[in-house]
């Protein structure tokens, strides 16, 4: 898992040289032709999460609106959705699970624009798509998913962006932007803070994750790596959600890890963090500025948009799900009754 985590800021260039942007620009631009009213999204697992920041980025740069799937209306019960006029986009590390490949499968039977996300462009989920991006994370040797989480999400905004500009290619200041990534990774991933973090919650019995907007993923992501690798209980909320009852759960035994930016969704945590200090919950942000009420920050890199900042704040907190793993005596490579592909119906 830390050879995996290690290897991010490469998986970034690599993602980001000329031949693999060139062809996710053929794709969106493909898809920009086609001019699909809506998007559905379809995935499981970490793989869900770098779907919903899709999502996020389809509602405010494309302006469409967006849904999730349910595979088992169409694999267990046997519904056809007619999905003329949308994009059906599949999210998978493996592209090996049936459901998904299912649901791709009846999207592109009834009409829809289907697109598979992959880390195996030989998958079946791909086969199945009419447009395929290849995320090129390259073999992940733990069970729990890191570099390849972080290569979905670059994808679906390389995506999403060429889309926005209607021939798939960036603008150059959006590239200027990017090409920045690779070295903001090193910089997130060379701080040591979440190793100390560790030792602080080697005995935590449960732990909240929070964020809004495109942190919103991250918190989720940041749980279930949390989950898989300790075997910590983990709840993740969007920061309104949280205000909205679990708060009331929150207290000084029950640590919270708040994705706090500089954007929008950011500027609307810090209250949520306020609200959460009024608990004596003990809180640690993760952001690029220090955030009044919280005990700590995990700290990443400043960037100029929020939009990137989600491909920055889950490196320090996968190094926190490592460390916290060996430091509760687990092994984060091996979890306990999963693998790496898992197959459902």
């Amino acid at each position: 898992m830390a050879a995996d985590i290690a290897e991010q800021p490469g998986g970034f260039a690599r993602l980001l040289d000329t031949e693999h942007t060139g062809l996710i620009a053929e794709v969106a631009a493909e898809v920009a032709r086609r001019r699909p009213r809506n998007v559905v999204f379809v995935a499981r697992g970490t793989s869900d999460h770098a779907a919903l920041y899709g999502a996020y980025l389809s509602e405010i740069r494309l302006g469409l609106p967006v849904a999730s799937a349910s595979p088992s209306a169409i694999t267990l019960f046997g519904a056809r959705p007619d999905f003329t006029g949308s994009l059906v986009v599949g999210v998978s590390q493996s592209g090996g699970s049936p459901d998904l490949t299912g649901v791709l499968q009846v999207a592109r039977e009834t009409g829809g624009l289907t697109l598979a996300v992959t880390n195996n462009p030989e998958s079946p989920l791909a086969r199945a798509a009419e447009l395929s991006i290849d995320v090129a994370a390259g073999h992940e040797r733990a069970v729990a998913a890191t570099k390849t989480y972080t290569a979905e999400l670059l994808a679906l905004l390389l995506l999403v962006e060429g889309i926005r500009a209607g021939d798939g290619v960036l603008p150059a200041e959006e590239r200027s932007a990017l090409d920045k990534l690779p070295q903001l990774a090193e910089d997130a991933l060379a701080d040591r803070t979440a190793d100390d973090l560790a030792q602080r919650y080697r005995f935590a019995s449960r732990m909240v994750t929070t964020g809004r907007g495109y942190a919103y993923p991250t918190a989720r992501e940041a749980a279930l790596k949390l989950m898989e690798t300790s075997y910590l209980p983990a709840l993740a909320f969007s920061g309104a959600d949280l205000l909205h009852g679990p708060l009331a759960m929150t207290d000084p035994d029950v640590p919270v890890l708040a994705v706090v930016g500089d954007g929008p969704g950011g500027q609307s945590m810090r209250d949520v963090v306020t609200r959460l200090g009024e608990r004596r919950a003990d809180v640690v942000t993760i952001g690029a500025t220090d955030v009044p009420g919280a005990a700590g920050r995990l700290s990443v890199p400043a960037v100029t948009d929020e939009r990137y900042s989600a491909l920055l704040d889950i490196l320090p907190l996968q190094k926190l799900a490592l460390s916290l793993a060996l430091a509760r005596g687990e092994d984060p490579d091996a979890p306990r009754g999963l693998k790496k592909v898992t197959s459902t119906l």
